[in-house]
């Protein structure tokens, strides 16, 4: 991508209602724009980081077996009344009625609709261990939404719900996913401490929280539990074992905040110029700046890195060289490359954003050099 067909707004102040480091970055580096309280839209860079965080999660929880379901935000109050449920959330849960007069909820979270659906399709201990996962946007209305898109009215969450014989089995699907939970948390450069939690309005046995480390008191990340027969027994959500016996499921819910984890991430990760994004979710890998002369040469590795699959943004703007490294060190890319005072010795200026070193490499090596810092970074 280059600079000047994109859609890459940078500002120099924060906005006045920044709470946290995170929410001004995020601002500054023209990731979100705020449309009223609580509620953002993600621009072009902010969305690439989104869609990096929503397929290390894809991939982790492919991996541990789930298959991914896309549940509708829009939910009948009557699901909620038959585990009773509803009006627990008080007015943090958004409602409506339709033109039939029923009452209508925009999803908080989705165990009434999961359980819904498996006591339809599962009838046998044939069918189960099941686990199913969907990433979809939720909607909370909080009495006071703070620290931008953190703690906001509509968020991105991966909610995933597992289904099992009994304890034994259920305990392994725990377990299982807290595996993939720290796999995930690691790809994504956040680092994570474990705590035993209350399972509040979601209720259950046993739950712990992942709480991602960073400046904002708030960054919980992801959430476990141990939910047992609650909501099987309820809803009648039954099968029948090897000798025929009808038993409730027994479940699990796991919770990720996806949206969460972009601001922890930052959180954990800049300094006084801006961002330090990890090469897994930034949202561009390479930095090209061509200063003065150097627009030729940069073109040529602009494309031969895109060939070679990286993620590359070119910084084609006509602006000082002082603006550009402003923006960069803003923005949080990993690796630049700068083409200026060093091309006539055939070398690429490369600089680490990390550390902030340079180092000097002969243009033809650029590639192979990206390489060996990606693959140590990873």
């Amino acid at each position: 991508m280059k600079w000047t067909q994109s859609f890459i707004r940078t500002f120099r102040e924060p906005p006045a209602d920044a709470e946290t480091i995170s929410q001004r970055l995020m601002h500054q580096a023209g990731m979100i724009d705020k449309l009223i309280s609580g509620v953002y839209s993600f621009l072009p860079t902010g969305l690439k980081v989104l869609q990096k965080v929503s397929n290390i999660i894809r991939e982790e929880m492919n991996n541990a077996g789930g298959l991914e379901i896309l549940m509708p935000s829009l939910q009948p109050a009557s699901l909620w009344e038959e585990t009773g449920r509803f009006g627990k959330m008080g007015k943090d849960m958004i409602t409506f009625q339709d033109r039939r007069d029923r009452c209508i909820l925009l999803g908080p979270t989705h165990e009434e609709v999961i359980t819904d659906i498996v006591r339809k399709y599962v009838k046998s201990w044939k069918q189960i261990p099941l686990l199913l996962y969907q990433i979809q946007t939720k909607y909370r209305d909080e009495i006071r939404p703070r620290f931008g898109i953190i703690r906001s009215r509509e968020f991105l969450m991966k909610d995933a719900y597992s289904f099992d014989a009994d304890d034994k089995s259920a305990e392994t699907s725990y377990f299982k996913m807290k595996d993939a939970y720290v796999r995930i948390f690691k790809r994504c450069g956040l680092k994570t401490a474990i705590h035993q939690a209350d399972s509040g309005v979601i209720g259950g046995k046993f739950s712990e929280e992942f709480v991602a480390e960073g400046q904002c008191a708030e960054l919980e990340v992801g959430h476990i539990f141990k939910l047992g027969t609650e909501y099987s027994e309820k809803m009648k959500a039954v099968f029948s074992d090897k000798e025929g016996k009808e038993k409730p499921l027994v479940m699990g819910c796991y919770g990720i905040g996806v949206s969460r984890i972009v601001s922890a991430v930052i959180e954990g990760n800049y300094d006084d110029k801006g961002i330090i994004w990890p090469f897994s979710v930034a949202p561009y890998q390479v930095l090209l700046l061509p200063l003065k002369s150097g627009e030729e040469t940069a073109e040529k590795v602009y494309e031969n890195l895109q060939k070679a699959g990286w993620d590359v943004l070119m910084d084609d703007r006509d602006e000082s060289a002082g603006i550009k490294f402003a923006d960069g060190d803003l923005l949080g890319i990993p690796i630049w490359l700068i083409f200026g005072r060093k091309l006539k010795e055939g070398k690429v200026e490369v600089k680490l954003r990390k550390n902030n070193q340079f180092h000097d490499v002969p243009i033809e090596n650029a590639g192979h050099f990206i390489k060996d810092i990606y693959n140590h970074d990873e």
